[in-house]
């Protein structure tokens, strides 16, 4: 037998809206809604889960297998809410009706392709959007390889997928990331250019990237130990992906990316993370700005030996 204590609470025009319920023994959640709505059917009681109805202490959730312990609050709505998106490589850190925003563990793929059957970054995302609403759709509109970190931008409207593709540069105030590259540049900063020549393979096409743009990164490293050094980058045009392409051309490439030059990989990762990004909302014109702290790991691999 369930144990706990109803409170209803109401909506603004006077009416009941669902209630709360305080746990009074441990449980898990399914098992506790069978119990507290034993005059609903299973299916029903299943539908509040699956379409966001159900909180446990005012956040969202639907895995029926979700542990109580007593103390806890569940909220059951009368009304549909929204799903709330939960990955452990994928945090949504911000979002609109045209845009989310999330930061990316490493780890994961973006965006696949023919011949990636995984789940990507596009994908969980997707399927998020479509438990809200059938009908959403989203569209990438900067990428991370699978083995780096940070900041990615997504589009949920055709249109606005389309804006920043035309002027990514001029939407987009400030992207920066951060690397921790193999030895020590002679400079402490530095403009670096390619040609455009050896810009992303094209499978996916992306924000700023269309075409054979010239790439511009500046650099700046902040602390080094000889072995490795921490550069700042801004993407100042071009392609994301022409980072490491440039770093590996002056001889220091990140570490982890044996394909641009590096020999070591002592993080098991691509030392690349995608920290900052700035934009003008082309809907409200109003200036956002998001950041994601690096991981821990990068400091420690270019402190200084004592």
């Amino acid at each position: 037998m369930a144990r706990g204590t109803k409170q209803r609470y109401r909506g603004h025009s006077g009416s009941p809206r669902g209630w709360n319920v305080t746990v009074k023994e441990n449980n898990t959640l399914l098992a506790f809604l069978f119990q507290v709505l034993k005059n609903q059917s299973k299916s029903s009681v299943k539908g509040l889960l699956k379409h966001g109805q159900i909180s446990v202490n005012e956040r969202v959730m639907t895995q029926f297998d979700t542990p109580l312990e007593a103390g806890d609050t569940v909220s059951i709505s009368y009304e549909r809410g929204r799903v709330e998106f939960n990955h452990p490589k994928v945090q949504v850190l911000w979002e609109d009706d045209f845009l989310i925003l999330v930061n990316k563990k490493d780890g994961i793929l973006t965006v696949g392709n023919s011949k990636v059957k995984e789940r990507t970054v596009l994908l969980l995302l997707e399927q998020y959007v479509k438990k809200n609403d059938p009908r959403s759709k989203v569209f990438v509109l900067n990428a991370l390889e699978r083995e780096a970190s940070g900041l990615l931008l997504f589009a949920k409207t055709r249109a606005m997928q389309q804006i920043f593709q035309s002027s990514w540069n001029h939407v987009v105030t400030e992207h920066t990331y951060v690397a921790v590259v193999e030895g020590q540049p002679e400079k402490e900063t530095d403009l670096l250019t390619s040609s455009g020549e050896n810009l992303y393979d094209g499978k996916v096409i992306l924000a700023g990237a269309a075409g054979k743009t010239a790439s511009i990164v500046r650099y700046q490293m902040t602390q080094t130990n000889g072995r490795y050094s921490w550069l700042e980058l801004k993407q100042e045009a071009g392609n994301w992906n022409e980072i490491r392409y440039l770093l590996g051309a002056i001889g220091h490439p990140v570490a982890g990316d044996p394909k641009n030059g590096s020999e070591s990989n002592p993080l098991g990762r691509l030392a690349l993370h995608a920290d900052h990004i700035c934009f003008i909302h082309p809907e409200t014109q109003e200036e956002l700005r998001f950041e994601s702290l690096p991981p821990a790991s990068f400091k420690t691999l270019v402190k200084k030996n004592d």
